[in-house]
């Protein structure tokens, strides 16, 4: 399971708004949660708003609420259109480690070694 840790963002992260969006790795997403089921939630950024998914629940509960600021670093998905988070952190500067930018997820061999169900 990840860690969660402290950081302060840098001011030098630039983010792109939700209606900019292009399929890229390592973007940043800054916004307002405005909805919440299990790990995928609703980001509102001023411009547009986009589903974030953070990984399934068996692998990690990240307990975000509504109304909650943050900043997501992910990549837009091309099946999907829904923004891959790669960490969140939150208003408080802690920071939820999701997966690596690279390579498959670490879940992806589903839950102790089993296929995730679909």
């Amino acid at each position: 399971m990840g860690k969660l840790a402290q950081v302060q963002a840098s001011p030098q992260t630039p983010t792109t708004r939700i209606s900019d969006l292009k399929q890229s790795n390592g973007i940043v997403i800054s916004g307002r949660v405005v909805s919440v089921v299990g790990n995928d939630f609703t980001l509102d950024d001023g411009s547009g708003q986009i589903i974030v998914d953070a990984g399934p629940r068996w692998y990690r509960e990240i307990n975000l609420t509504q109304g909650e600021q943050v900043t997501i670093t992910g990549k837009l998905s091309e099946k999907s259109g829904e923004f891959d988070a790669f960490s969140i952190q939150r208003g408080n500067g802690s920071v939820i480690q999701i997966r690596p930018s690279e390579g498959p997820p670490p879940w992806a061999g589903g839950a102790r070694g089993k296929s995730p169900k679909r």
